[in-house]
């Protein structure tokens, strides 16, 4: 019996599928897709710090959503790469919960990155004259320590309630260590602690994504109001990239928690999961370099002074 009052040691992680002949070919991709967002985010940061240009504070911004994203993977990538290859998908009750609480630092972080970021771009593009007074250093360096603040205060709440409560099963119905999961094979109530993860993960998304919504809306009535074509064109040209990683990741993750227990099969839920677990940070850099002519200039140029 453990000091949290839990009798079980370690879980067990169901596989993503229970087709062995699958296990190797889903271990190589999903091994490309990290390695694909490992030097992705990585290439983001390293470009943003070294080119001068890219010292604004939407790359300030972006360079921590790479951050984000990067550690993001890595809470949950890793053990799943080892799960493939090993014949029992054990881990530890102490390695269940830091997974836990480093996967919702970093999701709920994303969250409030995404939302910094699109009033970023309302400041830039329905007040740029005063651009650099509204978004200053100062400001920025505030900005993004709220987000990390958020993540760690929610994480630290979400996985509290998690560590309270007393565990009789051991096979996890997922595989990682998530909230809804772990709920289910609790002995004990869990109607408080459902209510405050609903509530905590409810506010999360609907304030972020509302915050983004009056975001967009003020943005495309001033992109509306540009008279020249090149002027709108400009201008949707530097929100459609955020738009685009908005879109993918509040869908995902709607789908995911905003959602009855029984609205979907394990299939879907697992599908979503790796969505925006895996996929999502990948695409991120991708998105923003392959849609940004800044950061592809900036790319040819760093690349030209070093080789």
């Amino acid at each position: 019996m453990t000091g949290n009052h839990s009798t079980v040691v370690e879980f067990i992680l169901r596989e993503l599928t229970n087709q062995t002949e699958l296990q190797i070919p889903l271990f190589l991709l999903f091994l490309g897709i990290y390695i694909v967002t490992m030097v992705g985010n990585l290439s983001m940061i390293t470009l943003i710090c070294l080119s001068p240009q890219l010292h604004t504070p939407m790359y300030f911004f972006l360079s921590n959503l790479s951050l984000v994203d990067l550690s993001h993977s890595s809470a949950i990538t890793p053990k799943m790469l080892v799960n493939f290859v090993s014949q029992k998908n054990i881990i530890s009750y102490v390695g269940c919960m830091s997974q836990l609480y480093l996967f919702l630092v970093f999701v709920i972080a994303e969250c409030y990155m995404l939302t910094v970021m699109a009033y970023d771009r309302y400041v830039a593009i329905c007040q740029p004259l005063l651009y650099n007074n509204i978004m200053s250093h100062a400001v920025c360096s505030v900005l993004v320590a709220v987000v990390y603040t958020m993540g760690l205060i929610g994480s630290t709440i979400e996985t509290g309630l998690m560590l309270n409560l007393s565990y009789c099963e051991v096979l996890i119905n997922h595989y990682f260590c998530d909230i809804l999961p772990l709920m289910k094979l609790s002995c004990s109530s869990t109607y408080d602690v459902e209510i405050i993860v609903f509530f905590i993960a409810g506010f999360n998304i609907v304030a972020t994504s509302i915050t983004v919504l009056v975001s967009y809306v003020f943005i495309l009535s001033s992109i509306l109001h540009i008279s020249s074509t090149e002027g709108r064109s400009k201008a949707f040209s530097t929100c459609s990239s955020h738009f685009a990683v908005v879109g993918l990741f509040y869908g995902s993750g709607v789908f995911m928690y905003l959602k009855p227990s029984t609205a979907s099969s394990l299939a879907q839920e697992n599908m979503a999961s790796v969505f925006y677990t895996t996929v999502i940070p990948m695409l991120n850099p991708l998105i923003y370099s392959l849609r940004n002519k800044e950061v592809k200039a900036a790319l040819r140029k760093t690349l030209r002074t070093l080789f």
